[in-house]
């Protein structure tokens, strides 16, 4: 059994716990928050022995197999380069950094000490996400050749994470991240983008809508919407929409969990619904059933069973899309990707 220590006990930590709890094979040993109030919090719900508001104390104190990053994207640099130096794996939640040279630095870190880095990318192990993919990979409506992903919604996501209001970069890293990643799993490595962002709601700091423009490797073009400030009829907060016109047919992500596979002969269609978690939130339920799922294919990866999906050197081509866009919005230019 595999020992862990948690770094950061705020909204999120509770599910990425409980998902670890679900795979099983591993034991908390640890939590630090800068708050102790909150760490013991999370210690008495999850039976942990040690809390701490020292990370480096933690790291130093504990013998872990293992470090779980679940803080705020400003400290994840920081953290990171602690267990390294420390020679202890390390899994990050997403973003991995506020810019690009952040991100590169902290994979440069955990590959010169020799220490596993990956990412928590959990939204491309979405049952619907997931089912969409092997529909794709099939083959039975040809190739796709135009794409479109969209998360758009009018959640109030400030009430439980209110530290997002003040981001100076919001969508694009908050969901961007996962929205350009959900975007390489399915149709490929990206070459060009364009994009626009804009900012709605007068509340908030940084911008809370904004589109991307992929033009694939591969010759496919997607089209990434991602907003907070959209009130529509099939919203459903956390559902994510795709739909892929293909050279033989189409298929689609619609609501429900539905997917719906168009060829010559028809329409066939069928549910992909996420699994049911009791210690899942009924808000997120697709997103927090994704998160035991992720966990197992990581685990798998400390174990040496198989490489994870989401490294921290694959993740850096997300970030990449992620800055780059960015980069494309603040210019009015389209941005070409390095090719790393």
């Amino acid at each position: 059994m595999l020992r862990y220590a948690v770094l950061g006990c705020g909204f999120w930590s509770r599910y990425q716990i409980a998902g670890w709890r679900q795979v099983g094979g591993v034991r908390l040993v640890a939590v630090y928050n800068r708050t102790r109030e909150k760490a013991e919090a999370v210690a008495r719900k999850f039976g942990v022995p040690a809390v701490y508001d020292n990370p480096g104390k933690l790291l130093d104190r504990e013998r872990l197999d293992f470090v779980d990053i679940i803080t705020d994207v400003d400290t994840h640099a920081r953290f990171v380069r602690m267990a390294a130096d420390r020679r202890i794996p390390v899994i990050c939640q997403k973003p991995m950094a506020p810019d690009y040279a952040a991100a590169a630095g902290m994979v440069a870190s955990c590959r010169q000490a020799g220490v596993k880095y990956l990412i928590h990318e959990n939204w491309r192990w979405q049952a619907p996400i997931r089912a969409f993919k092997r529909a794709l990979d099939s083959g039975a409506v040809g190739k796709p050749f135009r794409a479109r992903i969209q998360f758009s919604n009018s959640f109030p996501v400030f009430a439980n994470q209110p530290f997002l209001r003040n981001l100076r970069r919001f969508i694009l890293t908050d969901i961007g991240s996962h929205i350009l990643d959900t975007a390489r799993f399915l149709f490929g490595e990206v070459k060009i983008l364009a994009c626009r962002t804009a900012r709605i709601n007068p509340g908030i700091r940084g911008e809370d809508v904004a589109t991307v423009m992929l033009g694939m490797e591969s010759g496919t073009t997607v089209n990434c919407e991602m907003s907070y400030a959209s009130r529509l009829e099939n919203e459903r907060f956390p559902d994510t929409y795709i739909l892929a016109e293909c050279s033989r047919g189409s298929i689609e992500l619609a609501p429900g969990y539905r997917v719906r596979v168009t060829g010559k002969r028809g329409t066939r269609s069928f549910v992909a619904a996420p699994p049911r978690y009791p210690w899942a939130d009924r808000a997120y339920d697709v997103v927090h059933a994704s998160i035991a799922d992720c966990n197992r294919n990581l685990l798998g990866a400390l174990r040496g069973k198989w490489r994870a999906e989401t490294t921290g050197r694959d993740n850096l081509r997300t970030m990449e899309l992620v800055f780059g866009s960015y980069e494309s919005a603040r210019k009015g230019q389209v941005y070409t990707t390095k090719g790393r």
